[in-house]
């Protein structure tokens, strides 16, 4: 008696880099591609749907401002100013 669970093909089309990036990921967690998609798949059943939340929402106009200054002061692209204590933020709040 054979106890090997029966497999099939599954074929899908997908962007050429979205595939590379995926390929590249999967190798880093020890995975393959078939690999991990055994495991959505797997987890979606159990789970009964999507194992991770799906949402259209996008940043908020000044939300993305903010994360534009936040990666120019990461970068070393915008200065700013720094305190030792504080006091002396508290003091120039108030000016």
């Amino acid at each position: 008696m054979n106890s090997m669970p029966k497999s099939t093909n599954l074929n899908i089309r997908l962007d050429k880099e979205l595939k590379e990036q995926a390929d590249k990921l999967f190798k880093k967690l020890g995975l393959n591609m078939s690999s991990a998609i055994n495991l959505f798949l797997t987890q979606s059943v159990k789970e009964q749907g999507i194992p991770f939340l799906i949402t259209d929402k996008k940043p908020t106009k000044k939300l993305q401002k903010a994360l534009q200054e936040a990666d120019a002061i990461a970068s070393g692209k915008k200065e700013t100013k720094s305190y030792t204590n504080f006091e002396e933020l508290l003091k120039d709040l108030d000016k």
